[in-house]
């Protein structure tokens, strides 16, 4: 991933009448990264996609992407780009090369070069196999990956992905994700993903947006926001059978740190940032305690999403 900005935006704004669905929205995505954007239903997703692509315009604000600006430079741009919907429509009645054909046909790729590319594309994705088949009879997954691959047909070099595993079977939704993965660091393509799948976002993105009703309220990677805004920060330490009573009399001297009794020898600590790990060491050694492992549990990206949106304590 290079530190190439290709999308900016500075103080976004999009109005529908009296509603503000996009308010104030800044910031940057680097090429080659695979950029996750995070909210509820309504939360402001879709639109900001629609107004990157030149589908929408912003009702304030400044955009660039790939230097272009999206409503005066539309065709040219979307030429460089592709999407992905939520819910892709794939003519059923047709089988996988015809749907991929008929899609080529409305882009410019040059006619001498549109075979071989639907070739490596079936070939890429799994469906060489099934390409004189419709595509009524496909699985999910298999539908899924023919979606995935027709906005690819020309070589966009920014890849917008909505719910991209939506409804899939692990298998399936394993077979995207390293998709995705292998688009952004062998092919260095940038991938802006719009999801409600937080651990799908802990696994793939570089870094994350979150938004509320249209505002920005978190950036940086998964790693970043839960050590600014992860409030359930875990040590496990596994002492010796016998030691558990006085390992846990010891942690809790300490300021800040809860600990408690876990199962199978095992003491839990909350509050334990990575930085602390030698202070608590070192107390459990000086009061003898026997230490056999100790195993550090980051906050999730779910946990910093709900902590963001207000509702931990209603999970709890």
């Amino acid at each position: 991933m290079s530190h190439e900005s290709v999308i900016q935006t500075q103080g976004l704004v999009r109005r529908f009448g009296d509603l503000t669905a996009i308010n104030d929205l800044t910031f940057e995505v680097n090429r080659g990264e695979v950029f996750g954007f995070l909210g509820h239903n309504g939360a402001g997703k879709t639109t900001t996609i629609r107004i990157l692509n030149g589908v929408l315009a912003a009702s304030e604000g400044s955009i660039r992407v790939l230097g272009l600006d999206p409503i005066a430079d539309g065709p040219a741009l979307r030429r460089r780009t592709g999407v992905l919907t939520e819910n892709p429509s794939l003519d059923e009645r047709m089988t996988a090369r015809e749907n991929l054909q008929f899609y080529a046909d409305l882009t410019e790729i040059p006619r001498e070069k549109v075979k071989a590319r639907i070739d490596e594309l079936l070939a890429d994705f799994d469906l060489a196999d099934r390409d004189k088949e419709k595509v009524g009879g496909y699985s999910k997954g298999m539908k899924q990956r023919l979606a995935l691959a027709r906005p690819l047909l020309h070589y966009p070099e920014i890849i917008y992905l909505d719910e991209p595993t939506s409804g899939l079977d692990p298998v399936a939704a394993l077979h995207v994700r390293q998709l995705v993965t292998r688009l952004s660091v062998e092919d260095g393509r940038t991938i802006f993903i719009c999801t409600h799948n937080l651990v799908e976002a802990q696994r793939l993105c570089h870094r994350v947006a979150v938004l509320e009703q249209g505002k920005l309220i978190a950036l940086g990677t998964p790693a970043e926001l839960a050590q600014k805004f992860g409030h359930r920060q875990r040590l496990e330490i596994e002492v010796g059978g016998d030691q558990t009573a006085r390992a846990v009399e010891t942690l809790n001297k300490l300021k800040g740190i809860s600990a408690e009794t876990g199962e199978n020898h095992h003491v839990t600590l909350v509050g334990a940032a990575h930085e602390r790990i030698p202070e608590i060491v070192k107390a459990l050694t000086d009061s003898s305690v026997r230490i056999y492992r100790v195993t550090p549990e980051e906050p999730s990206l779910e946990e910093v999403y709900l902590a963001l949106h207000g509702e931990q304590e209603a999970v709890a």
